[in-house]
């Protein structure tokens, strides 16, 4: 076991005799919370996507993006490991570059939670509304967005372990019918081969030939040998955006147990578990759908040549849960950046207070939903979203650049995770940041930038001492 790192910029501030956040999350938990977030419903979409984009080869590109985005990873894994407050990407930046650098980090961060919440709350109505048609639309879709909110709410008000378990087990619920999917799968592929091609095995190798086929008929039709630089671009995001959520793991890191530790095995599991899981489940939609490049429903689709309808109506449900538990996990994790930039003097001062019975930064968890309800039920958070693109580019590039700094900051300290090559890893992944930087459009530069514009005034108007301290 490490040796926990002796007191230092990096410790949890004294708390004066007011409550603390309760260190109640395990290991094993943190790697529950991790694939929550990072496996959500895009893994239902994706395979159509990536088909149509790149055809047979979409099953190597997406190793290798889940290759690619392990460089960011290993950046976040070794920031963690200094750490053991919540705010990971704020924090990481802040002590790299200082408070204004940190704080537009985790003002941008934050918003594109709250602009998440509101989302997926009205993604969540729209999936439900397959299973419930009374949820697409009047009181029926406005009862679909408010109560799983207001639900997920509580539980993270009442105590982190609720909301863990909860996050846990829907983690669970969102990967056992993509186990399913691929195992049984995988299984008709193969007695379709040992028939002798016959059965729906080889109706599936033919479905994916067929896809393939397209890819690279339309691609000799653009005038090329292969896909356009554009669809290369295209699908490079897909690919990479499908990965993202890993960044928000840390952001709770005040109520892990052992988060210098845990948070950097859990991250490093976490993107060898998804990327296996993700380019199975495209090789088995491939291998089994014809026309998978233009299914609206990819793996409820190829379930049902497979499984019969009830595999069509697990995958349906998986992917209705899949995006409760994201959602769920964006309710748990968002408020501790709004904890942490309070308790560093941004905003009001009750954002940082912690709930003296349940232990839980309660405040912010019904500020952030307070905010993101009447966002979702308006539709107006749409506008908000396009920060989503700016304000991860502004994670990873800033935790890629702050690792190096960090290095010479903190030095060698006991426990502490390095990643080998010297800067080679954090440059090669602010490289891949820049990939992100390219797919911006000016409707996401210009919300970027106003909501920069907005952080730094409110950076202006910080308290004069942050919280923990003596008013000055």
């Amino acid at each position: 076991m490490a040796t926990p790192a002796p007191p230092g910029p990096t410790s949890l501030p004294p708390e004066g005799g007011r409550p603390a956040l309760l260190r109640a999350v395990s290991r094993w938990q943190i790697v529950g919370l991790v694939l929550n977030d990072v496996v959500g419903s895009g893994v239902y979409l994706l395979p159509a996507g990536a088909a149509a984009l790149l055809g047979g080869a979409s099953v190597v590109a997406v190793a290798l993006a889940g290759v690619a985005v392990l460089l960011v990873v290993l950046c976040f894994a070794e920031a963690a490991s200094h750490f053991d407050q919540p705010g990971s990407a704020y924090l990481y930046a802040r002590e790299a570059f200082g408070e204004l650098v940190g704080f537009e980090v985790g003002w941008m961060t934050w918003l594109a939670r709250v602009a998440s919440v509101a989302s997926l709350a009205v993604a969540f109505a729209q999936a439900l509304g397959y299973l419930w048609p009374e949820a697409r639309a009047g009181w029926g879709r406005e009862t679909a967005i408010v109560l799983p909110v207001l639900g997920l709410t509580a539980l993270n008000v009442i105590g982190i372990r609720s909301g863990v378990r909860t996050a846990v087990l829907l983690a669970v619920a969102k990967i056992v019918p993509l186990l399913v999917f691929v195992v049984a799968g995988t299984a008709a592929v193969l007695r379709g081969q040992a028939a002798g091609g016959g059965g729906a095995g080889a109706a599936a190798a033919a479905g994916a030939a067929g896809v393939a086929s397209g890819s690279a008929a339309a691609a000799a039709a653009a005038g090329g040998g292969g896909p356009s630089w554009h669809a290369l671009g295209a699908a490079a995001l897909l690919l990479l955006y499908a990965y993202a959520g890993f960044e928000n793991t840390a952001a709770a890191a005040g109520e892990f147990k052992n988060p210098r530790r845990d948070v950097p095995f859990a991250l490093v599991t976490q993107i060898g578990i998804v990327t296996l899981l993700y380019a199975w489940v495209q090789w088995v939609a491939l291998a089994t759908l014809p026309g998978l490049a233009t299914a609206a429903t990819p793996l409820a689709d190829a379930a049902r040549r497979f499984l019969g309808v009830w595999g069509g109506w697990l995958l349906t449900i998986g992917a209705t849960l899949s995006i409760l538990g994201t959602n769920g996990n964006t309710v748990l994790t968002g408020p501790r950046y709004l904890y942490a930039l309070a308790r560093d003097g941004y905003g009001p001062r009750w954002l940082g207070t912690v709930h003296p019975r349940f232990r839980t930064p309660a405040v912010a968890v019904l500020t952030q939903t307070a905010i993101a309800l009447p966002l979702a039920l308006s539709g107006t958070f749409t506008g908000l979203a396009a920060l989503s693109v700016v304000a991860r580019l502004a994670t990873y590039l800033g935790t890629a650049a702050a690792v190096p700094v960090l290095r010479r900051k903190l030095g060698s300290r006991p426990g502490a995770f390095r990643l080998p090559g010297g800067a080679l890893v954090p440059i090669a992944a602010a490289l891949l940041c820049l990939v992100f930087a390219a797919s911006a459009t000016p409707r996401d530069l210009l919300a970027g930038a106003v909501a920069l514009a907005v952080g730094l005034a409110v950076w202006k108007l910080r308290r004069r001492a942050p919280e923990g301290e003596d008013a000055g």
